[in-house]
């Protein structure tokens, strides 16, 4: 039908960077969630491709470049944003892992070991299970400065 609206859910992207026994996290700085650890990654703006929106992401919001950007998966279950309907394209950033700035609308912004990565915002658990169960050897690159 011409002209008739739906309502459709936003487009979101998130960057998993995981790098040794360590993962690239970001503590919100807004809600929802604010103040619990996440993805780098947000809304895709208008006129950019997602690939270009999770790099802008990740750059805002820790000031680092990945190498490498993989698809990783799809995330569409409902009820995954307390904001309303959400997709979410995730992606595999892989590079040399640098130590990251929080800005933008993240508080902070830092290579967390993956064993103490657990209540994350939104469903980023289950994406960061998801990432450890296909990781492939070799794209995670060097592991991470401490400091």
């Amino acid at each position: 039908m011409v002209g008739r609206r739906f309502r459709s859910p936003s487009l979101t992207v998130d960057a998993v960077w995981i790098a040794g026994d360590r993962v690239l996290l970001v503590r919100r700085g807004r809600a929802p969630f604010r103040g619990r650890w996440a993805f780098p990654g947000g809304f895709v703006e208008l006129g950019e491709t997602v690939e270009e929106a999770v790099v802008r992401e990740l750059h805002e919001e820790t000031g680092l470049r990945p190498a490498t950007v993989r698809l990783m998966g799809v995330y569409s279950r409902p009820g995954r944003d307390p904001r309303g309907p959400t997709v979410t394209i995730a992606y595999r950033m892989a590079g040399r892992p640098a130590p990251p700035m929080g800005a933008s609308d993240a508080r902070e912004a830092r290579w967390v070991d993956i064993a103490k990565a657990r209540g994350l915002a939104f469903d980023h658990d289950e994406i960061l299970r998801d990432a450890l169960k296909t990781r492939r050897r070799g794209i995670e690159g060097p592991r991470p400065r401490r400091g």
